[in-house]
């Protein structure tokens, strides 16, 4: 199966449409990490080949709910798992949390957990991405936003002069609401995950949103098939990354 998974993620990698010009950076599972990419390490290829930066997937899953949320699950060997991406040429990582209900206690508790485990990448050497993910389909999802800045806020004011993460947040209910937390002299950049919203609804939302960029991964591979012959691939994949490239720069000032 992973044999089959990695040769399907090679085909988007080495896929002319997937180049440095549109795509900034891409997220690695472990297993495509510690894989090759026309015989030269994944994160090497990307870099090296295609311009674009390299992050690793760092986290091990969801925990059962709790509180409204979805805390992750533990990580016993993460120091490890980081000093490999280091010496990989990984520059950061991605952890998912995922939000339900407006629990103030499970809200607090992800950013929490988020951050902690971010201060434990950055002493090696590598920038996190904190994705506490709100739920698009909760009810109270503009709610959960609003706490959620708050939380977020708070975290990123403790962290040092020295210190700096990223932050990939589900498309906001209320637009810009996460401006204060983009514009944070510890925040090195806000990515939007698509979270579910089909790729024009996702691109149509991101485009409101100011200093805000796209990391899709659905949206990104909507309609692509192993099926299907290079040249529709190719196409198909033009047409998405040009189409989430305009949103982006549709909110950078």
């Amino acid at each position: 199966m992973y044999d089959a998974i990695h040769e399907m993620r090679t085909r988007v990698i080495t896929s002319k449409s997937f180049t440095g010009d549109r795509v900034v950076g891409a997220i690695l599972f472990e297993d495509t990490m510690n894989r090759d990419v026309d015989g030269v390490p994944t994160s090497q290829y990307l870099w090296e080949q295609k311009n674009i930066v390299p992050f690793l997937k760092c986290d091990k899953g969801l925990e059962d709910e709790a509180d409204g949320v979805q805390l992750m699950k533990p990580m016993p060997n993460l120091d490890d798992l980081l000093e490999r991406a280091k010496q990989k040429g990984v520059f950061g990582t991605k952890m998912r949390s995922l939000i339900k209900s407006n629990n103030a206690k499970g809200i607090q508790a992800v950013v929490d957990q988020q951050f902690e485990i971010g201060s434990q990448i950055m002493k090696h050497g590598l920038i996190p991405i904190i994705e506490p993910e709100v739920d698009i389909t909760s009810p109270q999802k503009a709610e959960c936003e609003e706490l959620l800045k708050s939380c977020l806020l708070e975290s990123l004011n403790k962290l040092g002069d020295d210190e700096c993460v990223m932050l990939k947040l589900s498309l906001p209910s209320k637009v810009n609401l996460y401006r204060e937390c983009i514009e944070h002299p510890r925040c090195l950049r806000a990515v939007a995950l698509s979270g579910g919203y089909s790729r024009t609804e996702a691109n149509v939302i991101l485009a409101q949103q100011a200093e805000m960029v796209a990391s899709f991964s659905r949206a990104l591979t909507e309609g692509l098939s192993h099926t299907q012959g290079q040249e529709e691939f190719d196409k198909l994949l033009e047409e998405a990354t040009t189409a989430i490239y305009e949103a982006s720069k549709a909110g950078l000032r």
